[in-house]
């Protein structure tokens, strides 16, 4: 194992295009939320055959976005994975010198999107099941507000901090045994310009 990233930048187009295929994708963030997993208790999550989530994993392996982690079992046959940093960054401003890579950039983002967008409707569809606490504490908003780039990128800074001391917090709660309420999480921000 190597030491972790805790933000790894994706900058290469092989890179991305290897993360932004659908299952891909569906992986990472299983084993994100895992922490570490096998591809049999993987394919259960995604319901495909192991065979294609063993393929798919080495493809991740392949560019470093994932490694192979100590073994969490006596069977010598199992092979478990975990990611190979905290967390990946994927910014713009690597993919606008070639159209190609415009193009893939593009396609991974809308990809992603698409899958934050099927995650927040499974929670909709699902919110009866979730206690009144839960409910009240997840945030649904939107604020129209007026900005330079400048501030809109010092706001993107500032979230990431906001997001990553909680993220902090629960990983040394988990770290010291005290799991009692807590849930995995997803938070989706946005921010972009407009035109009326």
């Amino acid at each position: 194992m190597t030491d972790r990233e805790r933000d790894r930048p994706i900058t290469d187009v092989g890179t991305l295009k290897a993360l932004a295929h659908p299952l891909r994708m569906q992986l990472y963030r299983g084993l994100c939320v895992a922490g570490k997993a096998t591809a049999s208790q993987l394919a259960d999550q995604v319901d495909e055959a192991v065979s294609l989530v063993s393929y798919h994993l080495r493809k991740l392996a392949e560019h470093g976005l994932i490694e192979e982690a100590e073994p969490q079992s006596t069977d010598g046959r199992e092979r478990w994975w975990q990611p190979a940093s905290d967390g990946i960054s994927i910014r713009d401003r690597d993919f606008r010198d070639a159209p190609e890579k415009a193009a893939a950039h593009l396609a991974a983002t809308r990809l992603f999107h698409e899958q934050r967008a099927d995650m927040y409707r499974r929670y909709l569809d699902e919110r009866a099941t979730w206690s009144t606490e839960w409910n009240a504490a997840a945030p649904d908003s939107e604020s129209l507000l007026r900005l330079t780039a400048a501030e809109l990128d010092e706001l993107r800074e500032e979230l990431v901090a906001l997001a990553r001391k909680y993220d902090e917090k629960g990983r040394s709660a988990d770290a010291n045994g005290d799991t009692e309420g807590r849930e995995h999480v997803a938070l989706h921000v946005y921010g972009f310009p407009f035109r009326r």
